[in-house]
């Protein structure tokens, strides 16, 4: 049996992969948001949609940007957390905020943001000395704080409302009970696993190894993976139309399933899958009104901050590539200027001198 498994194992990884599977997973998952959002906006009313953006009340528009700027401020803990993990500690808050915000916006809303988001955390970093793998290291620490957050709260959400995620996965409510608790049997897991260590845990080989975060630490992970998507899902629910009503806690295991896809497609912004999949999940609403959510939602969670991210990394590279030189050329020659400037009043003084 065991010869078997390794026989299928060896022959999975040569034909197939793992690249390639996350590559059809893609697909697939980009394919079925297409092709559920055409069926869906077949017969949907345009000028609904604009009366439904009018309909939103301005006050919930304005509590949902806030709440999108306390999502930023705490993914910005993301980068600074890593940072304190690897033990880098001379990389100040603020450089960890820059590289936070940026390579999330500009990455998600770009597509795979594995490579775009760390290739600018390594532009970033690379100022302060930090390596390749360093860069690595925070990328993957980021990642295990969203994963944990995500995990904790949709673990709460389908134990408590599993009906909510029903309607997206299609599976029975026990069955998705069943899922909910094994997230967070796997969260409990992990914990047990952190704490039974006679030291810290490590992860990876061949020079590679990140040092993991404490129990204690690791609990502090979660409080800002939680905190995080309790912004992201409270400025949905304030977007909400105010009929049919709708609990937070099932909009927001519906949001975090909708989130998940998108971020599996690799789509640019999760364009049309986290759409589509908030479509599917709550058919209760009417398709214009929540389509008008959803626009909202993009301007206040992607346009906007992508836009000032696109914006902050311009006048950097503009600062570090023309005027920071520019500046420099500028101070050696006056330097220059300074040092003949002495030089030809030295002259004739010493001329003097030999007189």
């Amino acid at each position: 049996m065991h010869g078997l498994l390794t026989t299928l194992g060896r022959g999975f990884k040569e034909r197939i992969g793992w690249k390639r599977l996350g590559i059809a997973a893609s697909l697939l998952i980009v394919a079925f948001a297409i092709s559920t959002m055409v069926r869906t906006l077949k017969g949907v009313d345009t000028g609904v949609i604009l009366t439904a953006l009018t309909e939103i009340p301005p006050a919930h528009i304005a509590l949902a940007a806030l709440c999108v700027i306390g999502a930023f401020c705490t993914l910005t803990f993301y980068d600074f957390f890593a940072l304190r993990t690897i033990g880098k500690r001379h990389v100040p808050y603020r450089t960890a905020a820059l590289a936070s915000f940026t390579s999330y916006t500009i990455g998600h809303n770009i597509g795979a943001t594995v490579f775009t988001g760390g290739a600018i955390r390594f532009r970033i970093y690379s100022d302060h000395g930090l390596s390749a793998i360093d860069v690595a290291k925070i990328c993957f620490l980021s990642g295990l704080t969203f994963w944990l957050g995500n995990l904790f709260v949709l673990g709460i959400g389908m134990a408590w409302h599993p009906e909510a995620a029903t309607a997206m996965d299609l599976l029975p409510p026990s069955v998705n009970r069943l899922i909910a608790i094994g997230c967070l049997a796997g969260i409990a897991a992990y914990f047990v696993w952190l704490v039974t260590g006679k030291e810290r845990r490590q992860l990876g080989q061949n020079g590679w190894k990140v040092v993991l975060p404490s129990a204690r630490l690791t609990l502090l992970q979660v409080v800002i993976g939680v905190v995080d998507l309790g912004f992201c899902a409270l400025a949905m629910y304030l977007l909400m139309p105010a009929s049919p009503g709708i609990d937070f806690v099932s909009l927001a295991v519906v949001f975090i399933l909708a989130t998940l896809l998108g971020f599996a497609s690799h789509a640019p912004g999760s364009i049309g899958v986290f759409d589509a999949a908030m479509l599917v999940a709550l058919p209760q609403f009417v398709p214009e009104q929540l389509l008008a959510t959803l626009v909202v939602f993009r301007i206040l969670y992607f346009l906007i901050p992508f836009g000032i991210s696109i914006s902050i990394m311009g006048f950097r590279e503009l600062w570090l590539s023309v005027i920071q030189p520019w500046q420099e050329r500028r101070r050696l020659v006056e330097l220059r200027e300074a040092c003949a400037a002495s030089d030809a009043v030295r002259q004739p003084v010493k001329r003097q001198a030999r007189g």
